[in-house]
Parts: C-alpha cells; sequence; structure tokens
C-alpha cells in the first residue's frame, strides 16, 4: 500500500491510500481541483471516501466529492452539520464495521471539539494489512490489537506550545482549545504505549501545527520510544507502507 499526503495540516487535510486493487480517499479538506489531479484526473478507482468530521480543513470539497459520484462514510453528527444529503451518503457509527470495496472499515470516537468526530481502523481484505488513521483529538479510548501502521495526528509539544504563549507568539485563549482538542507529543506516546506495536512497520505523524511543532524532536522521541518507523505526513510525500521486508 501507499499514503498520499496531499495536504496534512490547518490549512487542509486530504490523504489518498492506494492499493493495487483500489484507492480510499481520508478527508477531503482542500480544493476538489487538487484532490482530482492527485488522483490522476480520475475517481474511477476510488472506493470510497472517509470523513472523520465537519471542520473545513477535512470536509472543504465533500459537495463536490458526493457529486463526483464518490461515496462518503461519515458520522450523523458530521452529515447534519454540513446539511449533507445525497444517495452516496453512508451514516456510520462508532463500534459497527461496514466494508468500502476491498476494505472492511472500523469507526471509533474520537474526543474533539465538533460533534461525532470518529477515527478509522481500516483492514485491507486482500492482504489483511491493518491501518489506524485518527486525527484531531486529543484522547482515544479505544485499545487496537495486530495494527501494521498508525497514522495519527501529532499537533504539538506542550512546552513549545507553552513557551509561545508565554512569549506572546499565541493567544492565550488557544490553549485550552488545543489541549481539548488536539493530540500533542506527550499524548501521542502515551496512546502508543498503551496500544500492541508488536506488528507495527510505519507510524505517520498527522497535523502538525506550523508553530508549535517540532518534526525532528517528534521523530526522535517517537522512534526511540517504539524502535518503529516514523515518518511525517508532508505535502506531495508518497509514503509506502509495506509489511515486507520486515
Amino acid at each position: 500500500m501507499n499514503l498520499k499526503v496531499i495536504c496534512s495540516g490547518s490549512g487542509g487535510n486530504a490523504y489518498i491510500l492506494e492499493t493495487t486493487t483500489g484507492k480510499l480517499l481520508l478527508e477531503c479538506g482542500v480544493n476538489f481541483k487538487t484532490i482530482k489531479k492527485e488522483l490522476g484526473f480520475t475517481t474511477n478507482k476510488v472506493q470510497g471516501l472517509l470523513l472523520t468530521h465537519y471542520h473545513k480543513d477535512h470536509s472543504r470539497s465533500v459537495n463536490d466529492a458526493l457529486k463526483s459520484s464518490l461515496e462518503v462514510y461519515t458520522s450523523k453528527g458530521t452529515a447534519d452539520y454540513l446539511s449533507l444529503s445525497h444517495h452516496r451518503l453512508h451514516i456510520v457509527e462508532a463500534g459497527k464495521q461496514f466494508n468500502v470495496g476491498d476494505f472492511t472499515v472500523l469507526p471509533f470516537p474520537t474526543e474533539h471539539d465538533a460533534e461525532e468526530s470518529l477515527g478509522y481502523l481500516i483492514y485491507y481484505k486482500p492482504t489483511g494489512e491493518k491501518l489506524l488513521f485518527a486525527t484531531d483529538t486529543y484522547f482515544i479510548r479505544n485499545r487496537f490489537n495486530s495494527l501494521n501502521y498508525v497514522a495519527i495526528e501529532c499537533n504539538y509539544c506542550k512546552d513549545t506550545l507553552d513557551k509561545n504563549i508565554e512569549d506572546g507568539y499565541i493567544a492565550k485563549g488557544m490553549k485550552n482549545r488545543l489541549l481539548e482538542s488536539h493530540f500533542s507529543l506527550e499524548h501521542v506516546k502515551e496512546f502508543l504505549k498503551a496500544n500492541d506495536l508488536s506488528s507495527v512497520r510505519t507510524i505517520v505523524l498527522l497535523h502538525l501545527s506550523y508553530h508549535n511543532a517540532d518534526a525532528e524532536r517528534m521523530i526522535r522521541e517517537i522512534t526511540e520510544l517504539t524502535g518503529k518507523e516514523v515518518v511525517v505526513a508532508e505535502p506531495g510525500k508518497n509514503i509506502e507502507l509495506n509489511l515486507c521486508p520486515f
């Protein structure tokens, strides 16, 4: 499999999970023309779009995706907030798995300032590979076994955020919003320690803050903690997700 990063961050989020049998679009927080360009100007091989929540940096082009005949999967809270209504819209619930082409997907709840925000455990049936996709959350209550890849938000370093607030670069009012809606480096490390990483090959860090993150530090500390390959999602990057050689 391959994870193509279209965009990752507060300016927009969109990723393409590519396999030999089809593609899965994760988020659509950029102009749909940009997404189509990255898809090679065709949506024929896209088996579905998974949308985590309704904030514009994740959902900007969802109506264009529906108009382009993409099957869209999201929660009722997200659909209601965005006033989505279409025969290709599928309402999904945390804890209830569903099939999208060659994928089996299990939604799980995330903790964000958006009603019914979700993360997704994605199982690719032809090879049995498992990808965890979680972004825009400060806590994940579920625990996961036998993961192969983890794509997870790592938005900020708390000490960097505190220093930026002290120096006046970040408004004090932003601190609680970040603490109660986004994953810090410290929280990501705690989450990883609480889960089964024995079969994990690659950890992809998503949605890094422009001002409050330190990519090199995040890679270093998570690599030291897990012993796994750690990659930051950068626009235009193609991240190979391979189990072999392990």
